[in-house]
């Protein structure tokens, strides 16, 4: 009997390479600075809550479709305190999700259709060519400009053709941490001010942000606001990343289409979860302005521990990654091989930057991860010099 035959929907897509470099970490028992997921624990009062609800308080059945009203009543408080602007309607406007991942395909899945465009500033997290492609759009690569890797407006305004649906940000970026300016959120309203382009703002990592320069939102531009799907995640705010919950804040129509997918994608997100998370954010809402402090010295110190060694060091404004070149101990090597070499011989495992292009376009550059405990940059760095 003949086998079926599959046509594979994305032929090219292989495993994620945050999931092989975790993989080789272990194999070769290296330092992983490579995923992007903290090395210590939730607050404790997180986990606290979540013990309570998750034993004691009968939490086990689903949680309504867009999240539970609480938590999302908390989202729309905090997002009003955050960023000093109208408090989005929680019944209207929110949706909880599982991470920020789960948004971002519902959003895709929601309002792309096939032959639609949807432009992506390159590198890119790696979900997003596929998940675009998978709803029959086409990615419309727009490169970043180097070194700073900020956007070319004027790239962006000659890529907008009239099959262009969705414009896709993230701020802070990753993998180089760079942040918009609120100059670059006006750039972008005036070249989308009299179309019907979407935005798609990726700003997971929003509050770590450093040397005093301000997350600048989608949600502070009103312009922008009316036409966009802003995401953020729980998950990145209190170093809980396998919690998976996240959330979309968004125009009611926009919010209905969003929850036309959510609701037969995951339907529901963890119910304790979101009773633990709704806890603390009534009872420590400014979490969040503790996290710029909390992550710049990691920043710092993991600068200043690598500033003896050979690696060039990128500016890093936002986020708990830091990028580097690797020119000046191996000028030849693709940055796949040594990045793959760097964990099997120094111990310590990184992820390649061509990993974030759609090309696979090499620029010499690798990305460490320092949301790590000071022992853990510490033994990770005192490798690396030895380079």
């Amino acid at each position: 009997m003949a086998l079926p035959t599959i046509q594979s929907k994305l032929p090219d897509v292989g495993t994620s390479i945050f999931s092989v470099m975790t993989q080789l970490a272990q194999e070769c028992g290296a330092i992983n600075l490579a995923q992007g997921f903290p090395d210590y624990d939730p607050p404790l009062e997180l986990q606290e809550a979540l013990a309570r609800h998750a034993t004691s308080s009968g939490h086990h059945q689903y949680a309504p479709m867009p999240g539970l009203p609480r938590l999302r009543e908390a989202i729309a408080h905090k997002t009003a305190r955050v960023y000093q602007v109208p408090a989005p309607d929680a019944t209207t406007e929110i949706t909880v999700t599982c991470g920020a991942t789960e948004a971002l395909y519902a959003v895709l899945a929601a309002v792309v259709h096939p032959g639609d465009e949807v432009l992506v500033l390159e590198p890119a997290y790696d979900l997003y060519g596929p998940a675009i492609r998978l709803q029959g759009g086409i990615p419309i690569y727009v490169p970043l400009s180097a070194p700073t890797l900020q956007p070319d407006w004027d790239r962006v305004k000659a890529a907008l053709t009239p099959r262009t649906r969705l414009v896709m940000l993230n701020s802070p970026h990753n993998p180089s941490g760079a942040v918009l300016t609120a100059e670059d959120l006006e750039a972008l309203t005036a070249l989308l001010i009299d179309t019907n382009i979407l935005v798609l703002s990726d700003e997971v990592y929003e509050h770590m942000v450093f040397d005093g320069v301000p997350h600048r939102s989608v949600l502070q531009h009103p312009a922008l606001r009316e036409r966009a799907f802003v995401l953020s995640s729980f998950g990145k705010t209190y170093h809980a990343t396998g919690w998976k919950v996240g959330y979309c804040v968004a125009p009611p129509a926009l919010t209905t289409e969003l929850r036309r997918v959510h609701q037969f994608l995951t339907f529901a997100v963890s119910t304790p979860t979101q009773h633990a998370l709704a806890d603390v954010l009534e009872a420590n809402p400014t979490h969040d302005q503790e996290l710029p402090a909390f992550y710049q010295p990691k920043r710092d110190l993991f600068r200043e521990l690598l500033a003896e060694s050979r690696f060039e060091l990128l500016p890093a404004a936002g986020g708990y990654f830091q990028l580097a070149r690797y020119a000046r101990i191996s000028p030849t090597e693709s940055d796949v091989a040594f990045a793959q070499r760097l964990t099997r011989e120094a111990g310590v495992a990184v992820v390649p930057v061509s990993a974030f292009y759609h090309n696979n376009h090499d620029d010499g550059l690798i990305r460490f991860c320092f949301a790590k405990q000071e022992q853990t940059l510490r033994a990770a760095a005192a490798r690396l010099r030895e380079l």
